[in-house]
């Protein structure tokens, strides 16, 4: 399988590349996430929406949901602005949206390629059909490696595992073009078991494994010490999936983090590829700032349209400034910084390469 998680995607869309300057023309989203709903069929006692001490999340209201017709009629505006991509990601459980089977049957007609983060609970039926067939990739977050270790991870009622293990091997007899993935987040409980659970998901079917670490705080230093103890056993039951399972797609996230989370820009490139759309409507610029309606606020679409807000007033994708609001975990970091140095070039002396 090709490298599905690399930085260097952007770089294929030089136009929009080349757009991200405050002087030139605005230019549609690459690829934007959509938070339909707040709601959720789980509680993760690591849920970084859920954790006061963590600044994501903060002003997220459980109760929120993006209402049907402003949900079609987002899909209408973004196939128009010919966005290539949508992920339906939480906040809560995207599944455990009351309309989300209304949005795959629209979006499945559009050119949009669609995706979604989710625990898998409700993968089943028409809405994993639709995935099966119609979407490029399902993603499942798992942190249990059975029915008794995820009632204390995730709050739920015993034979959860079970169900999402026969989800996912019922989505694999499907035989969609589907890519299913799981996103296996490590802390100090499942560490060791780490090689049992891409044993068993290996047996079930599935097509890729990314591994990462649980998040626990806002500082960098204070996540490396909640990791150090078992960062040597995670690192070598992955080198041992590595080797029995040389087939399987493994993408190794698990490391320590930066000593500091600060910025040294002053404004971000890819809120301008990738943005969120919340179920509050509200546009943020990705998923660490998102809920954050002090630092992470771009604007709201709850009284006009999608392309509309988009396409009026550049300035206010320069409003945040990464230096100074966003000295926590980002994932966009280290493509921003490959994006600012390209954008950094100087033009007269770009042939000697």
């Amino acid at each position: 399988m090709a490298n599905i998680y690399t930085k260097m995607k952007v770089f294929h869309y030089k136009e929009k590349v080349d757009s991200l300057s405050g002087d030139e023309k605005i230019l549609a989203p690459i690829h934007i996430r959509i938070k339909p709903t707040n709601m959720c069929n789980h509680r993760c006692r690591y849920c970084a929406y859920r954790n006061d001490d963590m600044q994501l999340g903060k002003d997220m209201v459980i109760k929120d949901f993006i209402p049907k017709n402003k949900m079609l009629e987002i899909i209408d505006d973004i196939s128009e602005m010919d966005v290539k991509a949508v992920t339906f990601s939480g906040g809560g459980e995207p599944l455990f949206y009351s309309y989300i089977l209304d949005a795959l049957k629209k979006l499945k007609d559009t050119k949009i390629k669609f995706a979604v983060l989710t625990n898998g609970a409700l993968l089943n039926g028409e809405i994993a059909e639709l995935f099966a067939m119609y979407a490029s990739w399902v993603r499942i977050s798992m942190d249990g490696w059975d029915d008794e270790s995820y009632v204390k991870y995730r709050g739920v009622r015993l034979g959860e595992y079970t169900k999402i293990m026969n989800n996912i091997h019922d989505f694999k007899k499907l035989n969609g073009k589907c890519i299913l993935g799981i996103s296996i987040i490590v802390d100090r409980s499942n560490a060791g078991h780490l090689y049992e659970m891409v044993a068993n998901l290996k047996k079930a079917g599935v097509d890729s494994i990314k591994i990462s670490p649980c998040i626990v705080s806002n500082n960098g230093n204070e996540n490396n010490k909640y990791h150090n103890s078992i960062f040597n056993t995670v690192k070598e039951q992955i080198n041992k999936v590595k080797i029995s399972y040389p087939d399987l797609s493994i993408f190794d996230d698990y490391h320590n983090q930066l000593e500091t989370f600060k910025k040294n820009y002053k404004w971000c490139p890819y809120l301008q590829i990738l943005p969120v759309i919340g179920a509050d409507l509200n546009i943020y610029p990705c998923q660490d700032k998102a809920y954050n309606l002090k630092e992470g606020l771009i604007g709201t679409i709850k009284d006009k349209r999608f392309k509309d807000f988009w396409y009026n007033d550049k300035s206010k994708f320069f409003k945040i400034n990464p230096s100074e609001v966003c000295n926590h975990h980002c994932v966009a970091d280290g493509k921003n910084k490959l994006l600012l140095e390209y954008l950094d070039a100087d033009k007269d002396h770009l042939m000697f390469v």
